[in-house]
């Protein structure tokens, strides 16, 4: 469950997000003088971020792009446990049985991390910060051996996403609670983005932060939005699947590009809040498409920690579309749920016009 920087964590991320596992395929599109074609990029969260919009913005691209900086920053200073003085760090330092009052979008987030968590039965928790710190994969990495079990048992006595109570915007900390948004803040974040373009009058564009993605629309003359699922092999970057999208986001977990290794044993940086241990299955990667990134990304990990099996049980019952590649002796093997099967057929009916 972690990557370097404040949000990568669980890829999220992780998170990861790998760089995230998604690779950003941006297929050369036409453009003509009422289509034209943008590009503006900057760097947020220990990643980067990137926006690519067909037509022209309501206001100026610098204005634009100030904007959808300033989204971004205030996303960062609302929920990164990086930043001391974040919304997130102070709730996490508050002293016990401290009630407090939220900022609107954390609080979303926050909601949304619970509910991804009661429907995982906890496979998801945004309170396994200190299981992450104590494995080495926190916001001070140290990646030393495994820690001792008594160690883990004590972090584990301090997490559990019931215990953290939310009503409405007020949170109130129990005492020792470190809630960690880097699983789906950065997905929250691609969102915000997609809001800001939006805003002001662009329905063709394609987000991506740290390999999370959300397009919109397509490119001029019908083409479609194209982006690549990286195969989960460490140290290479290699396509597993190209998928076409309208209207969706796409987000990716897996465990390549975070981890190490203690005397021949290999420790994923994905956490299981409900062992206190690192993942020990054989998914590689998992990509969640979903209408908003926030939520895929929170599914994203939920689904790392469940692994194929129960993942892909998990995703019948919710209806989602999730794509896992799993590794075996013979190399990978990509196993759908039946919603993105669903969708790959769409995707093909729609591009052949039967």
């Amino acid at each position: 469950m972690a990557l370097p920087g404040p949000f990568m964590r669980y890829r999220y991320l992780v998170i990861p997000l790998t760089f995230a596992c998604v690779l950003l395929s941006l297929l050369a599109g036409c453009s003509d003088d009422q289509r034209r074609e943008s590009r503006l990029s900057g760097a947020t969260m220990g990643t980067t971020w990137s926006v690519t919009f067909f037509g022209e913005p309501d206001i100026g691209i610098p204005e634009l792009k100030m904007a959808l900086q300033s989204a971004l920053d205030r996303v960062n200073d609302e929920m990164s446990t990086y930043k001391k003085d974040s919304a997130l760090s102070r709730f996490n330092q508050a002293k016990a049985d401290t009630t407090e009052l939220l900022p609107s979008d954390f609080a979303r987030v926050l909601r949304k991390a619970q509910a991804i968590s009661r429907q995982s039965g906890g496979a998801y928790d945004v309170t396994v910060g200190p299981l992450v710190n104590l494995w080495g994969f926190g916001p001070a990495p140290d990646r030393s051996p495994a820690p001792p079990k008594a160690d883990i048992d004590a972090a584990r006595a301090r997490i559990g996403w019931q215990k953290l109570k939310l009503d409405g915007r007020r949170a109130t900390q129990p005492g020792g609670l470190y809630v960690d948004l880097s699983s789906i803040a950065k997905g929250f974040a691609v969102d915000k983005v997609a809001g800001v373009l939006e805003r002001n009058g662009l329905k063709n564009y394609l987000v991506e932060i740290g390999g999370e993605l959300r397009a919109s629309g397509g490119k001029p003359y019908g083409e479609a939005w194209h982006v690549a699922v990286e195969r989960p092999v460490p140290g290479v970057r290699e396509v597993e699947r190209v998928v076409e999208m309208n209207n969706l986001a796409i987000a990716t977990s897996g465990d390549y590009r975070n981890f190490f290794e203690d005397h021949g044993t290999f420790y994923s940086h994905t956490i299981d809040p409900r062992t206190g241990y690192p993942v020990g299955h054989k998914l590689g990667s998992v990509s969640v498409l979903y209408s908003d990134c926030m939520t895929a990304d929170g599914y994203a990990t939920a689904l790392t920690v469940l692994g194929p099996d129960e993942g892909l049980a998990f995703a019948k019952k919710h209806e989602l579309a999730v794509l896992f590649v799993v590794r075996t002796d013979n190399g990978f093997k990509e196993i759908m749920s039946p919603a993105f099967k669903a969708f790959l057929e769409d995707a093909e009916v729609k591009r052949d016009g039967r």
